[in-house]
């Protein structure tokens, strides 16, 4: 228990260093997070999610200058926004308690929690300490300080995506069907808190299907495809009561496709994203994080070890490449969703959420880069520390100028500029 208390305490105290930090010029939220905080604030205080009584009070003046206007249409006589329920019910306890920073702080524990169950993944592919290691450098780096306290799904869909994975792989070891229960209800809550999570989610639902079904338990299967399958029908039957649609972006007043994409051929068009999410000059996550190359370099160790037949020799290798499959399948969903599931790579944070929420899993996929190349690893860890070293004091010392996103000068000399500007429209 001491080296995963160890993890929690060191990643939550760096986290409440960001507490407070202007997410724009003049204003301490985003404007998402500011409609988000006001249907935190409708539960805690009304008990309902209609904002008519809130912006007729101008409510959001306790967190957020600059006047809000609805985002949604009035369906059958309530005001709902795209936000949806799940996380404003998640966090409307914390904001009764501590208003806008109290939910700052419940994120904040999310996010920390998430990266001890990185560590508890890592530890399923190398010993310690590279898993703690692993989850400790990619829990400090500069994306994942700036999601911590945001005022957004990103840390509640990371401890979500990380708990179901690791639990999926217990069952893959044992199928009992109290875990497979447990493992789908995480799995049918990942919709509720964000609908991007659904990527990922199905990925975690595909491989307990097939593990249950490989170990011929079919109660069990029955059991979590049941929790899966009631979920979503509520999930669309509420959200079609509420926003007039399948997803709560239903009830937006503006028109056209919540990804900003039409048909197949816009979404083709996006390809080029898949560059610019990884290494945009601007929006690249391996711009603010270098030390997310080794989940990239663990994907070809995880080749070699395939294509080289290692489990036929090696004891508890093959689980290791089961796990290692898993859990890059996980971070190709969450790429896979800001690629093609938000209108821009660019907007109020360092990198996409998407890829933020598999961050946990990713770092659990670097431990095997880690442990094969020690010394580069560490000089990569070493830069994305400086890197957020950089953005903590660069946020605090800026004041009211902001540093959200801190799109700028880095402190590694320009490096950054031979970084390409791909696919980021």
């Amino acid at each position: 228990m001491g080296r995963p208390l160890a993890l929690f305490l060191t990643l939550l105290a760096a986290y409440a260093a960001t507490l407070g930090l202007r997410a724009a010029p003049g204003e301490r939220y985003a404007p998402a997070e500011a409609h988000r905080l006001l249907t935190a604030a409708s539960i805690a205080q009304d008990g309902d999610i209609d904002l008519r009584n809130q912006y007729a009070g101008r409510a959001w003046r306790a967190w957020h200058g600059a006047p809000l206007r609805p985002t949604a249409r009035v369906t059958e006589g309530r005001l709902a926004e795209p936000q949806g329920i799940g996380f404003p019910l998640l966090v409307a306890p914390a904001y009764a308690i501590g208003g806008a920073t109290g939910v700052e702080a419940e994120c904040a524990l999310l996010m920390a929690l998430a990266f001890v169950l990185a560590a508890a993944l890592a530890r399923r592919v190398v010993p310690e300490p590279w898993a703690t290691r692993s989850a400790l450098a990619v829990g400090l780096s500069p994306p994942v300080l700036a999601a911590s306290t945001t005022v957004a799904p990103t840390a509640a869909g990371a401890l979500l995506v990380a708990g179901a994975v690791l639990q999926v792989l217990r069952i893959r070891e044992e199928p009992r069907t109290a875990w497979a229960f447990g493992c789908a209800a995480l799995i049918a809550l990942t919709a509720w808190v964000d609908v991007h999570l659904a990527l990922p989610g199905a990925v975690v639902a595909l491989a307990l299907w097939r593990w249950l079904r490989r170990r011929q338990r079919a109660l069990a299967g029955f059991v979590a495809l049941e929790v899966v399958l009631t979920s979503a029908v509520l999930f669309v039957t509420i959200n079609d009561r509420l926003f007039g649609g399948l997803t709560p972006a239903s009830a937006r007043l503006a028109g056209g496709s919540a990804t900003g994409a039409s048909g197949v051929g816009g979404q083709l068009a996006r390809l080029p994203r898949v560059a610019g999410a990884l290494v945009d000059r601007d929006a690249g996550a391996l711009r603010w994080a270098p030390v997310l190359a080794l989940p990239l370099a663990a994907l070809w160790l995880l080749w070699r070890s395939w294509r080289g037949r290692l489990s036929a020799v090696i004891p508890g290798q093959v689980d290791v490449e089961v796990t290692g499959l898993l859990l890059a399948l996980v971070g190709a969903a969450g790429l896979a969703g800001a690629v093609f599931g938000r209108p821009s790579l660019v907007g109020p944070w360092l990198a996409p959420p998407d890829l933020v929420v598999v961050l946990p899993c990713a770092a659990a996929l670097a431990a095997l880069a880690l442990r094969r190349w020690p010394r580069a690893g560490a000089a990569l860890v070493a830069v994305t520390l400086a890197g957020s070293v950089w953005f903590l004091v660069a946020a605090r010392v800026s004041g009211d100028a902001g540093v959200a996103p801190a799109h700028g000068p880095l402190p590694w000399g320009g490096a950054e500029r031979v970084l390409p500007r791909a696919g980021r429209g």
